[in-house]
């Protein structure tokens, strides 16, 4: 068993060390759409081969999350966490210095999507292994800014790098970046003590999924993306076209608006700790984003300045529960598949995140933005209904 005073002083650095693994891989996942005017410009691309680059590592998460998750929960989750994200470093940087087709390019972000999905249940088991329930909430809430973090860093990095000297070269950042993040991890992170299993030595435990709690809890999860993506596909242009704003006004706005989600997503898992349960204040954000969805509604039929607070709010409460759900489905799951259940939990939410805007647009055509955010409203209702909280409450210790 490890020390306390060694869990004490380490556990804050393998947190600060999760969180920069999910930031380098957050800079390369959404910071190939900074590089697109300059790659388009480059090498002639149409807007629609331009776009299939950009998804191309999406692609790839998408299909490897669960696994990596089942690596995790059996290998341990420095070993996973080095591997993938150094794999995905080199696959980079081999794009950077590399002569590369269009789908050579592709085929390469695809594996590199697929190898950095390591980092998304491997950091926030770790994470989870090495912090007790009463300060778990917080703890992954820390983690789960890692996103506007690294898309910060790309946002950034990437555009100068790029005007200065080429696409290419700029994929170098992002690139040895993870590269050297999956050293410090390699050399740093030490993986949390294993509980010893219950019952006979080598009886596997069932799989938590012959339950529907974890399928309510993915599925709900999944819901509450929706109002996250309306907001952030949709505010942009909302304020441009619609509000008059200016680009250049509208992108502070919203990386303002980014800033607020990043510390609520720490409060909300504060929250958590405090309350000891993460469904119920998750059921509660799904009250709120629902509400705050309908009031951006409103503010756009009647009272614009009434839209735009609406939006911040929504903006802020949208992603608020994603460090809840990420969490409780790892504690519902237990230790033997903590992996596979976090994995699944980004797998659901990932395919809500790439549905949402394509479909919301059919709905605001040119114009009816109001529908689109009561529709938009309707997922957290739903989720409201099938959050799991009595399976919860029901869990020994």
């Amino acid at each position: 068993m490890v020390p306390v005073v060694t869990v004490g002083r380490r556990r804050w650095l393998i947190l600060g060390l999760g969180l920069l693994a999910q930031a380098a891989s957050c800079a390369f996942l959404y910071g190939i759409p900074f590089l697109v005017p300059v790659l388009r410009e480059a090498e002639g691309l149409s807007l629609a081969a331009a776009g299939a680059v950009v998804a191309a590592p999406s692609i790839g998460l998408l299909l490897t999350l669960i696994v990596w998750g089942a690596a995790a929960d059996r290998y341990g989750e420095r070993l996973i966490m080095a591997l993938g994200l150094g794999a995905s470093g080199l696959l980079v940087s081999y794009a950077a210095l590399a002569p590369v087709s269009l789908p050579v390019l592709f085929a390469v972000f695809l594996l590199a999507g697929a190898a950095t999905a390591s980092v998304n249940a491997a950091s926030g088991r770790v994470v989870m292994g090495w912090f007790s329930a009463s300060e778990r909430g917080m703890a992954m809430g820390l983690r789960q800014t890692a996103q506007p973090i690294g898309v910060g860093i790309a946002a950034l990095a990437l555009p100068p790098l790029a005007q200065a000297h080429g696409w290419q070269a700029a994929l170098l950042f992002p690139g040895v970046l993870a590269i050297a993040v999956a050293v410090l991890v390699a050399a740093l992170v030490t993986d949390p003590p294993r509980p010893e299993p219950a019952g006979d030595a080598g009886v596997k435990p069932p799989s938590p999924y012959r339950e529907p709690t974890l399928w309510r809890l993915h599925g709900a999860s999944a819901l509450l993306v929706v109002p996250q993506f309306a907001v952030s596909a949709f505010a942009p242009v909302y304020l441009v076209a619609v509000r008059g704003w200016s680009p250049l006004a509208a992108g502070w706005f919203l990386a303002a608006v980014q800033v607020l989600g990043a510390l609520a997503r720490i409060g909300s898992g504060y929250w958590s700790d405090r309350v000891g349960s993460r469904l119920r204040p998750m059921r509660q954000l799904a009250v709120a984003s629902a509400a705050v969805m309908l009031l951006v509604a409103a503010g756009d039929a009647t009272v614009p300045w009434l839209a735009v607070i609406a939006l911040v709010l929504a903006a802020v409460i949208s992603v608020s529960d994603n460090g809840l759900g990420f969490t409780a489905s790892a504690e519902l799951a237990g230790h033997a598949w903590a992996g596979r259940a976090m994995g699944a939990q980004n797998t659901g939410q990932n395919i809500a995140a790439a549905a949402t805007p394509p479909l919301l647009g059919l709905v605001i055509g040119d114009t009816r933005y109001a529908l689109a955010f009561c529709v938009a409203a309707v997922f957290p209702l739903l989720a409201i209904w099938l959050t799991p909280v009595r399976a919860e409450q029901d869990r020994p210790g």
